[in-house]
């Protein structure tokens, strides 16, 4: 079954790159990205891996953990490793989930029988704190992802999580954000002294808070 925003993301045990892990006892308290590949030794994915590795101090700003999941088995895990390292010219610093009986990517809904029966789509899952999913994005197989869209939308996340804002069309951290409708204008006089850009009742434009 599809998971969709606002679920619980399943709980699971699993191998990975850097010994077995407990899924929700590994996130802790924080924030998490997984993220599927189709197989290992496919060029895409190895340009993947490079990049999420090269942006880990970007991740740990955000109090996030990032894990990879390929339907392979450890051994190919940790050999395709030495070719991440060596074409991307960063290591593998994050764990790289072993998934050859496919639990996990069933969990999580990865193989997409139209496309291919047998390997993960490339899908990404960004977890709240809580424990539920946050932001789902599904990829095709061709198609390497943007790591850099992916931070963009974290920090989306932590500020409606933390201040009650929402973030327009094309924003960046830093930019002017929107106050969220469900907050009346009483509640927002209180989060936001110095007033905001009413462009329409629903339509309140302030500074990005924090």
């Amino acid at each position: 079954m599809a998971i969709r925003l606002g679920d619980v993301a399943p709980d699971f045990t699993a191998e990975t790159t850097e010994g077995p892990i407990h899924f929700h006892e590994w996130l802790g308290d924080g924030w998490g990205v997984l993220f599927s590949h189709p197989k290992d030794y496919t060029p895409v994915c190895t340009t993947e891996l490079g990049r999420v590795a090269a942006l880990k101090g970007e991740f740990e700003k955000r109090g996030c953990k990032v894990a990879g999941l390929s339907v392979d088995p450890l051994e190919d895990h940790r050999g395709w490793a030495g070719d991440i390292e060596e074409t991307q010219g960063t290591a593998l610093n994050f764990p790289l989930i072993a998934d050859p009986d496919r639990k996990v990517s069933d969990l999580y809904d990865m193989i997409h029988p139209n496309a291919n029966d047998t390997l993960t789509v490339r899908s990404v899952f960004v977890i709240g704190p809580d424990k539920k999913v946050k932001l789902t994005i599904t990829y095709p197989a061709s198609t390497g992802r943007n790591f850099d869209e992916i931070l963009r939308v974290i920090d989306s996340l932590q500020l409606t999580a933390k201040h009650q804002v929402a973030t327009p069309v094309d924003w960046r951290s830093g930019d002017d954000v929107i106050i969220v409708p469900a907050l009346s204008n009483e509640e927002a006089r209180q989060k936001f002294p110095g007033g905001w850009n009413e462009l329409k009742p629903y339509l309140r434009v302030v500074k990005q808070p924090g």
